[in-house]
C-alpha cells in the first residue's frame, strides 16, 4: 500500500483532498487521566488550588480542536461546526471524551484526539500541585463517521489492535 503522505521523491506532503466530496464528518475520541482518590475528592469538592480543573480542561480541549492544523504539520484546516468535551469522574480516574464535527473533504479524528489530549494535559496542569502521580493513558479514536467508511472501536476485535486492547 502506498503511503499517502509521501511523494515520489520521498518527501512528506499534505494529501490532496481537492477532488473528494464534502460530507458530514464526526469523530469521537477518549482518554483517561488516572489520579489518587484524594485528588478526585478535591475536584468534586472544588478544593483545588488553581480553580475548577474540569471547566479549564473542557475549554482547553475545545480551543485545541480548533487549532489542530497549527499543531499537526500535515493536517488540513477544517471548518469545525461542533466540538464537545466531556469529563467524567470515576473512582480512580477522569474519563475525557471529545466529539468533533464538520462538513469537509477529510475526517476530524485528529481534532477529536487533539481535544482529548490537550484537555488531559490541562487537567494534569491544574492538579499537579496536589498530585504528581497522575497518568494520562488510553487516548484513542472511539468512532468516526463520514467519508469512505464509518468505524467504531466497538467493531474492532482486541487481536486487531497493536497492543491487544480495543
Amino acid at each position: 500500500m502506498p503511503l499517502s503522505h509521501i511523494d515520489e521523491a520521498g518527501r512528506l506532503t499534505m494529501v490532496d483532498v481537492g477532488t473528494k466530496p464534502v460530507t458530514d464528518r464526526t469523530a469521537t475520541a477518549s482518554g483517561i487521566v488516572y489520579m489518587r482518590p484524594e485528588t478526585l475528592t478535591a475536584i468534586r469538592n472544588r478544593k483545588t488550588p488553581k480553580g475548577d480543573p474540569l471547566e479549564a480542561a473542557r475549554l482547553a480541549g475545545i480551543m485545541a480542536a480548533k487549532q489542530t492544523d497549527r499543531l499537526i504539520p500535515l493536517c488540513h484546516t477544517l471548518p469545525l461546526s461542533y466540538v464537545n468535551v466531556e469529563l467524567t469522574l470515576a473512582e480512580d480516574h477522569v474519563l475525557i471524551t471529545a466529539t468533533a464535527r464538520a462538513q469537509a473533504k477529510t475526517g476530524v479524528e485528529m481534532e477529536a484526539l487533539t481535544a482529548v489530549t490537550v484537555a488531559a494535559l490541562t487537567l494534569f496542569d491544574m492538579c499537579k500541585a496536589i498530585d504528581r502521580t497522575m497518568r494520562i493513558t488510553d487516548v484513542h479514536v472511539r468512532s468516526k463517521t463520514g467519508g469512505a467508511s464509518d468505524w467504531s472501536a466497538l467493531d474492532v476485535h482486541p487481536s486487531d489492535t497493536p497492543h491487544g486492547s480495543g
